[in-house]
C-alpha cells in the first residue's frame, strides 16, 4: 500500500501508536504519538462527561476496564512525563465532574468540609459554584489528592 509504505527517517515515522525520536547519543527512542494521545483523550470526555447521570463511582469502573490496557500498550513508550501528565489531566476532570454532582454552593461547602478541606477552601470554591472546571485545580487538589482516587479505585498510568 503506497499510502502506507514510506522510506524515511526514524523520527518521522509513525507506527502502530508509537512515534519514535532520537535521545541523547543519537539512540532512537520511542514515545506515544500525538494522534494515539489525542484519541485517548477523547475516550477518556466521553467516559467522563459531567452531563449523563452516572456516579463517580460508575465511571471509575469503566475507567479501570481502559486505562490499564492503554498503559500495558504504550509501556515501551520511553517518556515518563507523558503518563504523569495524563494521570493529571483525568484526575482534574473527576474533580470536575465531582463538583458538577455536587452542583450548588451549599452541597460543595458541605462535602469538601466532610473530606477535610479548610473551611476558607471550601468557602472559595462554593462561592464559583458554576466554574467546574476552574475550580477543580488548586484549591480542591488539597482536598480531594491522589490518595483520594486511589481509594475510589482510578488506575495510574504513571
Amino acid at each position: 500500500n503506497e499510502a502506507k509504505t514510506a522510506v524515511a527517517p526514524s523520527s518521522r515515522c509513525k507506527l502502530l501508536g508509537y512515534a519514535f525520536w532520537y535521545g541523547p547519543g543519537g539512540q532512537a527512542r520511542c514515545r506515544v504519538a500525538d494522534k494515539a494521545k489525542e484519541t485517548f483523550k477523547q475516550r477518556i470526555r466521553e467516559m467522563t462527561r459531567r452531563s449523563g447521570g452516572r456516579s463517580l463511582a460508575e465511571i471509575v469502573e469503566r475507567l479501570q476496564t481502559y486505562l490499564p490496557g492503554w498503559k500495558a500498550y504504550f509501556q515501551l513508550a520511553q517518556t515518563p512525563k507523558v503518563f504523569r501528565e495524563l494521570d493529571k489531566w483525568i484526575r482534574h476532570r473527576l474533580r470536575a465532574l465531582q463538583l458538577k454532582h455536587w452542583r450548588r454552593g451549599k452541597t460543595m461547602y458541605r462535602e469538601l468540609l466532610a473530606l477535610g478541606a479548610s473551611e476558607t477552601d471550601a468557602r472559595q470554591v462554593a462561592a464559583n459554584s458554576r466554574r467546574w472546571w476552574r475550580n477543580s485545580r488548586f484549591l480542591l487538589n488539597r482536598a480531594m489528592p491522589v490518595a483520594y482516587f486511589d481509594r475510589l479505585g482510578v488506575p495510574r498510568l504513571s
